[in-house]
């Protein structure tokens, strides 16, 4: 029996109804074998018995008998084709999480090496095994494994979607070319998919950077969203010690008036106790005389309430000449501590001499620029200013937060901030956020403004800074300047909405006349970009 199943193909141990070895294997009267289940089903379904092989129609269901020599050669055929299986199964690996397990196995799942689109089953190597021998199963398509395989049937026809319409963007079968899509754009599905990656390639790279753009802008809130809790702490802390210092002022001053009251009080108590006693010493012994003895006149004696009439705005003026003296005190410790915070973004700023106006002179090292009453011979790029005696810094922002320093001592009239990129810089140009610059002048005659977008903001200083700080706070829509000896801040942009880069903005002067120029000379001092030197 052992040779004569080896002198058989193994396609003639397969049921051409399930596909499978024979089991319970019957004959037909026409020949053909298949499991007696499997045709038994089959002519159960159907209205006419035919064989489902050579097509042969029975007038009567025939009476089949199970073929005892195909079932024993099957039995050993099955047995040897599972010990095989057994053997190949131990080299072979399970399906890891994310692999195709092949639909035959039993038990442990094996890893699919091919899945068969007319099957619609995915098979390992030694179930896939029959595909690669049998002549039937030959001509079956086998794709790379993969899932779902009823989703790559055609619903309509019932076909394996082996192509790709480009026209309509999706997979079709032979039959879907015909007929819905006969004049469309059809490719083989390889072909098809080759394409559909290299795209998707390109998507995917497009993705990943719009990806980590945003995971990089999420770092950047997530720091801001740090920074400003610290701010937050900060504030609460200082508001904190600013208003119990306050409190404990108050407190001190409603204990004094108490006590002045109370005083005047117990001074009037004791003199009208005194009065009271002395009264009564001379009733006793006039009591004891038959003749008036001398007495005191009490005619123009009398215990006078005591006055409480303008303690309490005495004491209330007091207390806020103390509360102003402390408020200064404490505002000043506020401004130094907020100075000290802005300095810690210090950046180094450099004066870009292809911006300047031809009538500026920048050194060196870029850290200066004055006026001069000559033009020099520049050429007109379009970054430089041709009419306002202005100049940008090198450095540009877009985000974050920035501080730096510029000496202002001995000129009569300057304005610094920052510009956005795009403002224009041919033509005279108001310094306004409207036009793109968040500013602070001295004007000549000594007025300190800052810019708006109709009319000026008048400045009313204390004193006049010699040397002031620009901080900017990109996100927050921040800019603020500072007068930096008296660690004091001058004004502050709130509310500003920053969509492009800001460069720092410098303007040594706001005019020059030149036949009276000797009538300007004290401002003809440089702007100064200073290094910070960090208060304690």
């Amino acid at each position: 029996m052992s040779a004569a199943s080896c002198l058989l193909t193994e396609d003639q141990f397969l049921c051409s109804i399930c596909l499978d070895v024979f089991t319970d294997p019957v004959s037909t009267p026409c020949g053909h074998n298949f499991c007696k289940t499997c045709i038994t089903k089959h002519w159960g379904v159907n209205a006419r018995c035919r064989c489902p092989n050579c097509q042969k129609v029975f007038r009567t269901r025939p009476e089949l008998q199970v073929n005892t020599f195909i079932s024993e050669v099957a039995a050993q055929f099955r047995q040897s084709a599972q010990q095989k299986a057994s053997s190949s199964s131990s080299e072979q690996q399970a399906a890891k999480p994310g692999e195709v397990p092949c639909d035959l196995c039993t038990g442990t799942k094996l890893k699919a090496l091919k899945s068969c689109l007319v099957c619609l089953a995915s098979y390992c190597e030694t179930h896939l095994e029959p595909h690669l021998t049998a002549s039937r199963l030959k001509r079956h398509q086998l794709i790379d494994p993969v899932e779902n395989l009823e989703g790559r049937m055609c619903t309509k026809h019932d076909k394996p979607l082996e192509l790709f319409c480009k026209t309509d963007q999706m997979c079709v079968c032979m039959l879907c070319t015909v007929l819905d899509h006969k004049t469309h754009d059809v490719v083989h599905l390889k072909e098809g998919y080759e394409g559909k990656k290299a795209e998707l390639g390109t998507t995917e790279a497009e993705i990943q950077q719009m990806i980590q753009k945003r995971r990089l802008r999420i770092q950047e809130m997530k720091h801001s969203v740090e920074f400003s809790k610290k701010d937050a702490d900060r504030e609460i802390a200082d508001g904190v010690q600013v208003f119990t210092a306050l409190k404990e002022s108050v407190e001190r001053s409603q204990a004094e008036l108490i006590d002045t009251i109370k005083e005047k009080q117990r001074k009037t108590e004791k003199q009208a106790k005194g009065f009271i006693k002395e009264l009564e010493q001379e009733i006793s012994e006039l009591k004891k005389r038959s003749t008036a003895p001398p007495t005191k006149d009490w005619t123009k004696v009398s215990v006078r309430p005591s006055s409480y009439e303008g303690t309490v705005v005495r004491a209330v003026t007091q207390l806020e000449e103390t509360l102003s003296k402390q408020m200064k005190k404490e505002m000043k410790k506020l401004s130094e501590a907020e100075l000290k915070r802005v300095q810690q973004h210090a950046v180094d700023v450099i004066l870009d001499p292809d911006t300047a106006h031809p009538s500026l002179i920048l050194s060196d090292d870029g850290k200066q620029v004055k006026p001069c009453n000559v033009e020099n011979y520049l050429p007109d790029n379009p970054e430089r200013f041709d009419k306002d005696y202005n100049v940008l810094a090198k450095e540009s922002f877009s985000s974050g937060r920035f501080y730096y320093e510029v000496r202002v001592k001995g000129k009569t009239s300057w304005a610094l901030g920052v510009a956005r990129e795009s403002i224009n810089r041919k033509g005279e140009n108001t310094l306004s956020p409207q036009n793109g610059y968040w500013t602070i002048s001295k004007m000549l005659g000594g007025r300190y403004c800052a810019a708006a977008f109709d009319l000026p903001i008048c400045l009313s200083l204390e004193s006049e800074p010699e040397k002031v700080g620009v901080f900017v706070d990109y996100e927050e829509g921040l800019v603020s300047f500072y007068d930096v000896d008296a660690a004091a801040l001058i004004y502050s942009f709130t509310g500003c909405c920053f969509t492009e880069k800001l460069y720092p903005f410098f303007r040594p002067c706001y005019i020059i006349l030149r036949s009276f120029f000797a009538l300007f000379d004290s401002n003809y001092a440089p702007l100064v970009i200073s290094p910070v030197n960090h208060t304690d």
